[in-house]
Parts: C-alpha cells; structure tokens; sequence
C-alpha cells in the first residue's frame, strides 16, 4: 500500500529549507533564499498548488543533500520530489547548453532545444517553475544592475519568452519580454518608455472618456460587462513598430480597451454595438473566437476612433477567455478542476497542452542547418500523453520497440490517432 503524501505547510518548508540556503549564491549573484522567495511570489497568482509552490522553495536543494531523492520524498512526498528531480534537469540542460556556447542561443543548438523540450515535457508545472524562475532573474537584473543581464534577456526573447507565447501564458510572456527588451536594446525601451510617458495623460483621459461611452452603451442595452482600459507593453509596440516599419505616433493600439461579457453570444452583440455607436476605421475585425491563435487564445479585436481623434482598440472577450488570455494552460486546468469532469479529460488536456509543446520548437529554433537537417528527431505521444524522442522515418515498430523490447517482438498491429495503420507507416 502506498504511503499518503505528508501534509505540506509552506511555512515549514521555508524553515526546514533556510540554513540549507543560508550564504548560498546563484551564478548571477542572486542569493538562493531570495530566489526562492520571488519564484514562489510569482507562481501564487498562476496556481494554488502546495506542491508547486514547496518546489519553488525546494529548487536548490538538490546539490545540497547526499540522498535528495529520499529525503525529499521522506519530507514532502512523491509529487514534490519529481518536480524537484524534473526541475533539476531542465536546470542542468540549459546551463550545459549555455556554458558549452558561451553566448550562442540556445534555441540555435537543434540538441539542447531537443532536451530541453522533453524534460520540460513531463508536467506543466515544470515549465510554470521554469518560467517564474527566468522571470525572477530578470527581476534581480533589473533591480540591481548585476552584469550578464544582456546575454540572459537574449536568451529568454530567443527561448523563454516564446514559450510562455506558445502556452498562452501573458501574465509571464509581457514581463519577459519588456525586460529582455531592457537589457538587449536599452535605448529602443527606454525611448518607447518616456514616448509612453509623455502621452500617458493624454491616453488615460482618453481611455476613460471611451470607458465611460461604452459603460452606459451596454447598460442601455441591458448587457453586463467589466469594461477596463488595458495596458499595451513595450516588447509589443516595438515588435509591431519594427514588422510594419511604423513610428510610435502612427500605431493604432497604444490605447486599447477591454471588455468582458458573460456569453460568446454577448461578445458579438457587444462588438455589433460598438461598431454601430463608434466610428470605426475598418468595418473588419478580428475573429479570433471563431478562430482562435495557436496558443489557444480568444477574443474579438475592432479599432474606432476615440473622442480626440487617436484610434482605440477594443477587445471583447468572456471571462474564461479572459483568464485563458491571462494564464494559458494553466488558467484552463484550473477553470476546470472546480467542475465535475468526464472520464479521460484531463488525458485530454494533457495530450492538448504536449501537442502546443512540440509545436513550441518550431517558433524557437532557427532555420536548420544541413547538419542539424541531417538529426531530423520526431516526437511521437502514447495514449497515457508520454512523449518520446524518435528519428524522423521511424515507424510504429521503432515506437513500440522504444518502449519494451518483448512489445517490440509481439507487435502486429498499430493504431495511430485512433486509426489502423500498416507497421511500415512513418510516424509523423
């Protein structure tokens, strides 16, 4: 029979992990209390998970024990002691990868981005401490002025921050990216900075001019709605001021507003007032809850003109597309986790959120090179959601053969996606 996992209390993991971290240093500089602490900061407006949170303060104490398996396991049970041990990989890849390259990306090294990925792949909450953990380190950068900031704000734009785009994860993927965007191009952030400043009385009157309108325009038409301007990021503006060759001035949607509504059905109807009471400087829109991004999010954008001339973004959204927009994946899990769920969802979820993790590869990783396009490697799931790493051309008796050999020898059949396939089909 299976002991029960010990009852965690945060409190005492933080007692019981102080004198190990008594006088320790991370490679930045940082102490590792502090760290800690941040990380822990971070993750609690992502998930309410003790777990999660006591492998936040546990992510050093690895090296610091002879038996850190057992004792973790002893102390705080099964699922705390993979996290760490999965961490602690992912931990181990990257830093291999960045002191072999000295300040060569990462996501241009075809192996570590291999490895990196299936280590990451084990559970979502691995990526969440990775993530909070980068952004921490950006944080200790930008407080304290602590050289290297540069080559790690080039590594999270190149790897990091894409991630948290892939997940859908905003509430980590802006402060990645405007503090990356600070180390890498201070002049470019720190001139879009003080443009923002200089209008940003000029936009908040604006923006609550429109909030207003659209305020006592629902109200009159009996729908409820939150309605809040919302805050346009510095990484965003640049990217969008390089990709259509614009100045700051000609960019529609510094200003934006948000509003959120009960029902898919109210999003549309909203979007049809909006555009009927305002001037709009196109009567197309973006439909993305027809038809989502592919990290999964929804909304529906339109631009009208403000009361001053300045154009205005406005986007429509429900609730659970608004926390979805906020946290990704890991809103989704939790949106779910409070509601009674049918046999085989969470695999589903599971299987969804790995699939957005091997499609993450594509969006970090240069174009190859012949050498790297001669270790082509496919990623193939079981029906549990385990990925596995196989050549490309690698066929249903590679797959089964990888996963026990006596499998290998009796396999004479294979179902892909639900369907049968020969055993000399190429796995995608």
């Amino acid at each position: 029979m299976e002991e029960s996992a010990p009852t965690l209390n945060l409190a005492d993991v933080r007692r019981i992990i102080e004198p190990l971290y008594e006088g320790q240093k991370l490679f930045t500089g940082e102490s590792v209390m502090a760290h800690a602490e941040g990380v822990v900061d971070i993750l609690r407006g992502i998930r309410d998970d003790d777990d999660l949170l006591a492998a936040a303060y546990l992510f050093c104490v690895w090296n610091q024990l002879k038996n850190p398996k057992e004792w973790l396991a002893k102390h705080f049970g099964k699922q705390v002691c993979e996290l760490v041990a999965n961490l602690k990989v992912v931990i181990d890849v990257s830093e291999k990868a960045r002191s072999r390259e000295g300040e060569a990306r990462i996501s241009q090294q075809p192996d570590a981005v291999r490895r990196l990925l299936l280590a990451l792949c084990t559970d979502l909450r691995v990526v969440l401490l990775r993530l909070a953990s980068r952004l921490q380190t950006l944080r200790y950068f930008a407080a304290t002025k602590a050289p290297g900031a540069k080559e790690y704000g080039a590594e999270t734009l190149a790897l990091y921050a894409p991630l948290a785009n892939r997940l859908g994860i905003w509430q980590m993927k802006w402060e990645l990216e405007d503090l990356s965007l600070r180390f890498t191009e201070p002049e470019v952030f720190h001139t879009i900075a003080n443009n923002l400043e200089e209008t940003r009385e000029e936009r908040v009157a604006s923006i609550q001019e429109a909030v207003r309108r659209i305020q006592a325009l629902l109200a009159s038409r009996g729908i409820q709605a939150s309605v809040s301007g919302r805050p346009k990021h510095i990484y965003s503006i640049w990217k969008k001021m390089c990709k259509k060759n614009l100045k700051f001035e000609q960019l529609f949607d510094v200003r934006a507003i948000r509003i959120i509504v009960d029902s898919v059905e109210k999003c549309y109807e909203t979007l049809s007032l909006i555009q009927e009471s305002f001037e709009v400087l196109s009567k197309e829109f973006d439909d993305y809850i027809a038809k989502p991004k592919p990290n999964g999010y929804q909304s529906l954008h339109t631009v009208i003109v403000g009361s001053r001339g300045k154009p205005l973004e406005i986007q429509i959204r429900t609730r659970a597309m608004h926390e979805f927009a906020e946290l990704g994946v890991a809103a989704h899990w939790r949106y779910k986790e409070g509601s009674k769920r049918k046999a085989g969802e969470h695999e589903e979820d599971r299987v969804a959120w790995l699939r957005q993790m091997l499609a993450w590869k594509s969006d970090v990783q240069a174009a190859p090179t012949p050498e790297a396009a001669k270790d082509e490697h496919i990623y193939v799931l079981t029906p549990q959601g385990k990925v596995l790493d196989l050549p490309a051309g690698s066929t249903p008796i590679d797959f089964a053969y990888l996963l026990h050999t006596e499998l290998g020898h009796r396999c004479r059949g294979a179902k892909v996606d639900g369907v049968m396939v020969p055993l000399n089909t190429k796995l995608q």
